[in-house]
């Protein structure tokens, strides 16, 4: 299992259009046979500060969804709308192991 966080702070005044893209990308991206979770989250105390964890199968589930039209349109879209670049990590898990238990 390959898990992604990515962490995103938007400019107030996009922070709709961005909810709007991340749902539609969210959307997609369950669709495709490598993503076991995506989850889009807002941060309590700054609601312009979002995370996405998102988890797939393997690297290559990862590489496929970054070749999907959902991802590309959403990239394109929300770039423009962001306050700072977007951070991303990359995790393993540890428990649970196979990353099902949740």
């Amino acid at each position: 299992m390959l898990v992604l966080l990515v962490d995103v702070h938007v400019k107030p005044e996009h922070r709709e259009a961005f909810i709007k893209a991340s749902i539609a990308n969210h959307q997609g991206s369950r669709k495709e046979p490598g993503n076991v979770r995506w989850d889009f989250l807002q941060n309590e105390e700054d609601p312009d500060r979002f995370t996405l964890h998102e988890v797939y199968r393997d690297k290559a589930a990862l590489e496929e969804h970054q070749k999907q039209p959902h991802f590309l349109e959403w990239r394109k879209a929300v770039e423009p709308l962001m306050a700072v670049p977007r951070t991303r990590q990359k995790l393993k898990y540890i428990v649970p192991g196979d990353g099902t238990g949740f």
